[in-house]
């Protein structure tokens, strides 16, 4: 086997992105405040449309991030969510299937079981959806959603919406719900720290083994679609007991808020034909509370003290858990209104550049075939397909690339 490369970012690269992240943080105003208090919609709606044409400035601007009484549209969607720990397979086929070809070298430092490597297959703590509370009965996921892999379910609400998740945790770690984006009070929250709440309020924070919690979260005019945004937006929601180990365990989803009159039944948008769910990380198993539970399970034995291979070994570099092509292929149609919605978590190593060949994008009014992420970052990439055949979808970064990160997509 050959020596593993460290994956490390330099101390450089990593101020780079913090420095993007601060500029970002300077560009954005913060809204929520107690009282259940979100942006007035009469005014955001003309405010907003105003500046789909130009910038907003003024009171228009102000007008349309500022918190009023949330305006409900008497709409509730329920969702039946469970973290359960389920064995993984990075890339159940065996085989590099971007290449056709059994695992090289290179893949064989991530993949490869025996004495001292864990391999493709790991313990994990997934979030699932279920039909009802009595959490017997999982959802039924349509197979043309099957490369969706590891993440949670995607929860969907329009403007308006309140939102209901109703959780169970069955891990053997506490666990819990947290969300971006939409309006929430402390007892929704799912994160612990010393916020000055106590009591029922605190019992949102960790979920223990057996337990169950529902979250409740309002859908104001601010989750939803801004100036230069098209008809939805997407925001995660992930496990926050312990942020770092429970997202290497795997507690994660997607959700997308649509704009109000714009909602199919289910809370799909209504001018979207088909929407593509992507998470870019690479999952560093060495930091999931499963590690020692999958080095006795999965290895033939511990690594020696001394193998600094075995860190390396753990980093999967995946595309919704999937390595080197073992994503079930992404099925379009030529013509058809395509929304992806990419997501970026982990660490200083977690800036993605993913890259369609044979199609394009477009991104808040700018065609590319390159997007970027940051850890924790969101994007919605509009295409419509107009090149049909079977196409990459992978990680520009070259050590991301040759460790996994690759995808495949076709068009018909």
């Amino acid at each position: 086997m050959p020596a593993p490369r460290r994956r490390r970012a330099t101390a450089a690269l990593a101020a780079v992105a913090v420095l993007g992240l601060g500029v970002a943080a300077a560009l954005g105003v913060s809204t929520a405040q107690a009282g259940q208090q979100a942006p007035r919609a009469g005014a955001a709606t003309a405010a907003l449309a105003a500046s789909s044409s130009s910038g907003m400035t003024g009171d228009g601007y102000w007008d349309s991030v500022g918190g009023a009484t949330f305006r409900s549209n008497g709409k509730t969607r329920t969702y039946y969510v469970a973290a359960d720990e389920v064995v993984w397979d990075y890339a159940p086929s065996g085989k590099n299937l971007v290449t056709g070809e059994a695992f090289d070298e290179t893949a064989n430092v991530f993949v490869e079981s025996g004495p001292g490597r864990i391999g493709a297959k790991y313990l994990k703590c997934l979030y699932r959806g279920y039909t009802d509370a009595s959490f017997t009965k999982r959802t039924k996921v349509a197979s043309r959603d099957d490369y969706q892999g590891f993440l949670g379910p995607v929860i969907r609400a329009e403007v308006g919406d309140t939102i209901k998740v109703v959780f169970r945790n069955t891990c053997s770690i506490p666990t819990s719900v947290h969300p971006h984006g939409v309006f929430y009070e402390k007892g929704s929250e799912g994160a612990p720290y010393s916020d000055g709440s106590s009591g029922a309020q605190k019992a949102d924070d960790a979920v223990p083994t057996g337990g169950t919690h529902t979250y409740t979260w309002l859908v104001p005019e601010r989750a939803g679609p801004g100036p230069h945004d098209g008809s939805s937006v997407m925001w995660m929601y992930h496990s926050h007991t312990d942020e770092v180990g429970d997202t290497y365990a795997g507690l994660t989803g997607f959700m997308v808020v649509t704009a109000r009159g714009m909602a199919r039944a289910d809370g799909s948008p209504k001018d979207v034909d088909r929407e593509v769910f992507q998470l870019f990380e690479v999952m560093n198993e060495n930091n999931s509370p499963y590690l020692d539970a999958n080095v006795e399970r999965f290895a033939d034995g511990p690594p020696p003290p001394d193998d600094e291979g075995f860190e390396e070994s753990n980093l999967m570099h995946g595309v919704n858990g999937y390595v080197y092509g073992n994503q079930p292929v992404v099925t379009l149609d030529r013509g058809e209104r395509v929304r992806w919605y990419l997501m970026g978590m982990g660490t200083e190593v977690d800036l993605h550049t993913p890259h369609w060949h044979g199609n394009d994008v477009v991104v808040s009014g700018m065609r590319m075939d390159v997007v970027n992420l940051l850890p924790a970052s969101m994007l919605v990439a509009d295409m419509v397909p107009d090149a049909a055949g079977t196409w990459l979808f992978h990680c520009h970064v070259n050590d991301h690339l040759t460790a996994g990160m690759i995808a495949r997509y076709r068009v018909r």
